[in-house]
């Protein structure tokens, strides 16, 4: 029996998300139908080879405006790509595949690495992570709520 169909979520323009397999608890994305792809803020990326299988290792400063805060991840590689980012310039980025949690939803998503430092967002959330599960009503901002955030990082002091 086919499993039914979930509405489609509406969200606004910019979300907090989770990343649970990268042990990111909370990221604010800008939610970007312009863009087709995912982008990540990473740093110190090192891609490896465990048992056989492409990796890449890094790390993630989650909370804009704070680099003391250090979350370090690895994932299987599942391609290195060009991606045009929004200057129109050409860059080959890692790319990793890792659940997305969104208002008590998980699915898959691809995520390419790139240094986002300059940029507002840490993550851009591209329109191939939203396809068939989100709607976007611009006017709005963090219908997920702030929650997530607050735990997450609530207990974690500067430098933890």
């Amino acid at each position: 029996m086919k499993r039914p169909k979930e509405p489609k979520m509406i969200i606004g323009w910019r979300e907090w998300i989770s990343l649970p397999d990268l042990n990111v608890p909370a990221i604010k994305v800008k939610v970007d139908t312009g863009a087709r792809t995912s982008a990540l803020h990473a740093f110190d990326i090192v891609p490896f080879e465990r048992d056989g299988i492409r990796c890449v290792s890094f790390n993630v400063h989650p909370l804009q405006g704070n680099d003391d805060l250090v979350i370090p991840c690895s994932a299987p590689l599942v391609d290195c790509r060009n991606v045009t980012n929004s200057g129109g310039q050409s860059q080959r980025r890692h790319v990793i595949a890792t659940p997305l949690l969104l208002a008590g939803r998980s699915w898959p998503i691809e995520l390419t690495l790139t240094n986002r430092d300059e940029m507002r967002f840490r993550m851009l959330l591209g329109r191939n992570a939203m396809s068939g599960r989100l709607l976007v009503d611009p006017s709005l901002s963090m219908q997920a709520g702030n929650a997530v955030a607050k735990r997450a990082y609530s207990k974690r002091k500067k430098g933890d």
